[in-house]
């Protein structure tokens, strides 16, 4: 399973810093954007010598359109209902800069929206991209869960979806067997959801989110590895205070 390999080697191999952040404005629009980020003393710890040794640079910039654009006799022969999940993609904007001279690997996904329930599930974003490229099956379908959120102006969701059982339970075995690798080794892993709205928070379903001083924004945070084991430990809740 290609996204799952990929996401287990990031997060764990590399030590992977996951932020994902939310700018909800009085009219329900925002933006949302998702950020990894290598951590490099995470990662030199376990690429040792081979670390200095490293040679890589890419600074990539594009808007998914560009590839429905640019494969668009591939794109032309999908049946309607993968070009419908294409479509949702088509304003989503990708920045990876991979550089082992500055040591710097980051990848943001970002999206503007006018509902949040409008939004794709960004995490499946380069696998889709990378289907277009080269005439795959959706392999992002392959994913055994999603993501999505609603907002209807008091309440805001955060709702991880299970979509595969089955490989849910592989990947939890697999995900056991790194951490009991990495067991020995300082790594750091966080994944933080930043959520910002447009009134002041009532209360939050998560008892570990810390509330800012304005009282308009949140912050919570797991471990990857965590949330690749239970998905679901991420869904929140949000309740704003009512508008006078």
């Amino acid at each position: 399973m290609k996204y799952c390999f990929y996401l287990l080697f990031i997060a764990l191999a590399t030590s992977c810093q996951v932020t994902e952040t939310i700018h909800i404005n009085a009219d329900g629009g925002g933006t949302i954007e998702t950020e990894s980020l290598r951590d490099e003393h995470s990662y030199m710890q376990l690429a040792g010598e081979n670390y200095s040794k490293e040679e890589k640079f890419e600074d990539t910039t594009y808007v998914f359109r560009d590839f429905i654009i640019k494969y668009s006799e591939t794109f032309s022969r999908l049946p309607a209902s993968e070009k419908a999940i294409f479509q949702k993609y088509a304003d989503v904007n990708v920045h990876i800069k991979k550089s082992s001279y500055d040591k710097e690997f980051r990848t943001k996904i970002s999206q503007s929206f006018c509902n949040i329930s409008a939004v794709a599930d960004l995490y499946k974003t380069q696998e889709y991209a990378d289907d277009l490229e080269h005439n795959y099956a959706l392999t992002a379908e392959e994913h055994y869960y999603g993501v999505s959120y609603t907002f209807d102006g008091s309440l805001f969701k955060r709702t991880v979806q299970i979509t595969d059982v089955a490989e849910l339970k592989k990947q939890q075995k697999l995900i056991e067997g790194y951490k009991t690798r990495l067991a020995n080794f300082k790594i750091n892993q966080p994944y933080v959801l930043r959520y910002h709205f447009p009134r002041k928070i009532k209360s939050v379903s998560n008892t570990n989110a810390k509330i800012s001083d304005d009282e308009k924004s949140m912050e919570l945070q797991f471990l990857i590895s965590d949330c690749l084991q239970n998905p679901e430990s991420t869904n929140v809740e949000v309740i704003l205070e009512e508008q006078f």
